[in-house]
Formats: C-alpha cells, structure tokens, sequence
C-alpha cells in the first residue's frame, strides 16, 4: 500500500492541566504533523494514552482528527488489544469509512504462544472491513510475535498488508523484510531504528517523535527511501538525543514535554503515568530551543 510508505505518527491525546481532553491543542498538532510534510496519522495508538480514555473520550478524539485533516493525509486507526471477540465486535460495527488501515497490536498479558498469535490475528483479518497492519511490540506485550508467525499472517491474509515491527531487533526486522511476500511492508515501530530498517528495505515508520519534528525526521525517511544514506544519517545523529530523552521517562510523557516547549499543547499525562521531571524537562525544552532555525 503506497499510502503507508514513509513517516506516519502516532498521535498523542493532548489534556489540559484538569485532565480533560484538550480539543484545540489536537487540532494544533494534527496541522502540525500535516503542515511538516508527514504521509500518514495514526490515532488511537498506545501513544493516544487510549487505555485510560472513555469510550466517549476516544470517540471525541477520532471525530476531532478525521474533521481537522479533512481527507488531507490518510488514516489508521488503533484497534487492538488482548480479547479477541471484543476487537472482532469492534471491527464487525464501527464505520471505518475515513480510516486507510487499522494498526492492531499484538495480545498483551494473557502471553499467547507463536499459535495463539496467529489465531487472534486470523480472526481480526477475518473480520476486518479494512486492511490491517500488525504491532510487534515485545516490551509492552510480553511477548514477541517472531518472524515466521509475521510471514505466515502475511502469506495467508491478502489484508494483512504490513507490520509495525517494534521489537528493537535490527535481525529480527531483516528476516521479515526478506521472507514476507513483495508487496508485505515492514514499518519501523522504533525511532532509533527507523531509517536502518528503511535502508535495508522497510517501507518507513510510526514515530513518535515524528510529531515533534515532523519536518526534520519525514525528510529524513524520504531520504532514506531514496537510498541518500549519507544525507539522511545527518539528520538521524542529529535527532538522536531528542529520541533518547522522549523515551528516558515512559512514552508519552517526553514528547508532551517537547509540545509545551513549542506551544502546541501541556505536558499533562494521565497517571498511572506521569509528566517527566524538572531535570529531563530542562534538557529537552534546551533541545527543542536549539532546534528551531
């Protein structure tokens, strides 16, 4: 799918210091992310802090983002979790008219085996109106969906199209990127490895701190795309600290702290998270400040 080629971003849910949902400070960054050049949203990943949202708040949050973007960028929607007959209800009711993909992440806690994986996303590629991109993401779930439970998924689900591969392993990416079918896209889930997996024949990413610095890090992925190794290594070095920081005290709690330093939206995080401390907070607003040209 062309559409998921380059740098996609995972929104956060931006809140106000009482910690409702801050509407105005979404649409900033929605037209902050579109305005810096990125090719596609996503809403309602784990980074939209979705596990303590209301159904009302989450439905809030989508209807804010297809209005603001305006069929400007296409959109994924974030629709996972660990009961599969609860995703497979989701999938068989909601209008999915405005969204590209979904991104679906794989069963957290329950730890399902290689077999299990497989059936949950059978079942979700069975049900699904859309095409689906899978989430690896091993620190999160416990539990790492290999490369030949991916490969499988792929060569037997026409719609499952591409994996959000997060497991922060550079080999594990390289085997789905050589044994899954041609047109099969594997997505960076990890910033830091974001233009590696690109060079060595991924199809992009779903950043984080793409929001941030949408500019910077889309141009970066262009380049890497187009093979201009050199060109884009000076933009990846130069992010680098930034990437290292934002995740230094939980996710999203660091890129929030680079959104109050641009003015675009608080630091406010729901707990169980909280916002970064004073010290991390002073190093990345030293960032960002040093960014801006």
């Amino acid at each position: 799918m062309q559409s998921l080629i380059g740098t996609g971003v995972a929104l956060v849910t931006p809140f106000k210091k009482d910690f409702s949902v801050d509407i105005e400070a979404l649409q900033r960054i929605v037209n902050f992310s579109i305005d810096g050049g990125v090719e596609y949203l996503v809403v309602m990943g784990t980074t939209a802090e979705n596990a303590t949202l209301t159904a009302d708040e989450k439905e809030l949050v989508i209807k804010t983002v297809i209005d603001v973007n305006k069929g400007r960028l296409p959109l994924v929607l974030g629709v996972g979790g660990n009961n599969t007959m609860q995703i497979v209800e989701e999938l068989k009711t909601r209008d999915f008219s405005a969204f590209e993909a979904i991104l679906s992440v794989s069963p957290y806690y329950n730890k399902p085996t290689q077999e299990g994986i497989y059936q949950h996303f059978k079942a979700i590629a069975e049900a699904s109106p859309v095409p689906v991109i899978l989430y690896n993401v091993p620190g999160r779930t416990s539990s790492n969906m290999l490369p030949s439970t991916v490969v499988r998924l792929a060569n037997d689900f026409k719609n499952v199209v591409a994996i959000k591969e997060a497991a922060g392993d550079m080999a594990q990416a390289m085997q789905i990127i050589k044994n899954a079918p041609k047109d099969f896209l594997v997505i960076s889930g990890d910033d830091m490895l974001a233009l590696p997996i690109v060079l060595a024949g991924g199809a992009g990413v779903i950043s984080v701190i793409g929001q941030g610095f949408p500019k910077e890090f889309s141009e970066m992925i262009r380049l890497g795309l187009n093979k201009k190794a050199f060109d884009a290594f000076k933009t990846h070095y130069f992010l680098s600290d930034s990437i290292d920081m934002i995740f230094e005290q939980g996710n999203p709690a660091g890129i929030k702290q680079i959104f109050q330093a641009l003015g675009i939206a608080e630091n406010t995080v729901r707990l169980p998270l909280v916002s970064v401390d004073d010290s991390l907070a002073t190093r990345l607003n030293d960032f960002v400040k040093n960014s801006i040209k």
